[in-house]
């Protein structure tokens, strides 16, 4: 898939981030993922990002990355596979070539490691991982990694393959000065942690789509809201949000790392087993498993 190809594809419709299975040594369990990444492709996602965000890329090798981008490949049928790279320019490369190498239909780029860095070093970096690959590149705003409109309107001209941008800072007017600076040269993509709570501030600052960690374990409702929210069913919208998206986030805050654990639990309560999430991460305590089950009860 070519970048403008990934860039329709990722513009056309809802997105997730797939977890990464383990089994309980905290090794790659290839055929848990392979069978979870099928279920997911079969309701209509527009793309798939694996070893993303959700899919714990903070904890995988950079030897483990091609390996959960190939289980992906294998099964995701004909929706686009986008790998998470990051950390260090050099090392950033190096993943984002071997991704590539793996089958990878375009790349995320993640926020360098631990550095906070000016604008012109933050440019340099994502323009040496652009032109270290063919394919498609979106980048990653949040944390210690924020680019300002102008410098990704200099790294659009200079990057061919730079085609998205994902917001994960939550500032709309800065997002409104970047879509409307340039308008339809990227992508643009929702990336608050459980992003549909932001969603419609987010859809009138021009980012109509977003990754939904909840695809992971509601895939029907989450594509059910997101029609609702492009429909301007404001009574569907706000209906899923009182009924799950709220007390899910309310859940979800109680703890740090929660935004990826409670996506795993989420599987465990519908009987799937995507094993623990991997330290620095904790996964739910048993009451709190209690509690996501009766908000994923209540929410049909």
């Amino acid at each position: 898939m070519n970048p403008n190809e990934l860039k329709k594809a990722v513009g056309s419709g809802l997105l997730s981030f797939p977890v990464t299975h383990f089994n309980q040594e905290l090794t790659f369990d290839e055929a848990k993922y392979r069978d979870h990444v099928e279920w997911l492709a079969g309701y209509g996602a527009a793309a798939l990002f694996a070893a993303g965000g959700t899919g714990e890329f903070f904890s995988l090798s950079p030897s483990e990355i091609p390996q959960v981008v190939r289980a992906a490949k294998a099964a995701a049928g004909r929706t686009p596979i986008v790998s998470g790279t990051g950390y260090g320019t050099s090392l950033a490369i190096e993943i984002a070539k071997a991704a590539e190498n793996a089958g990878a239909d375009g790349l995320l780029l993640l926020p360098p490691y631990l550095m906070f860095a000016e604008q012109a070093g933050l440019i340099a970096h994502v323009k040496a991982v652009c032109k270290a690959v063919g394919i498609g590149v979106i980048v990653y705003n949040r944390d210690n990694a924020v680019l300002t409109a102008e410098s990704l309107a200099r790294l659009a001209d200079e990057c061919p393959n730079l085609i998205g941008y994902k917001d994960g800072v939550g500032e709309v007017d800065k997002v409104i000065e970047i879509t409307t600076t340039l308008k339809d040269r990227l992508v643009y993509v929702g990336g608050m942690p459980t992003h549909e709570v932001y969603a419609q501030a987010y859809f009138a600052a021009g980012v109509t789509t977003y990754s939904s960690a909840v695809f992971n374990f509601v895939p029907a409702l989450a594509q059910r809201f997101y029609a609702a929210l492009r429909a301007g069913d404001q009574a569907t919208v706000d209906s899923i949000l009182e009924s799950f998206f709220f007390p899910l986030v309310s859940l979800r805050n109680r703890r740090k790392g929660y935004a990826v654990s409670i996506i795993k639990a989420g599987l465990r309560v519908l009987g799937g087993d995507p094993g623990p999430v991997r330290p620095p991460l904790t996964d739910l305590t048993a009451d709190e498993m209690a509690v996501l089950e009766k908000i994923v009860a209540a929410a049909g």
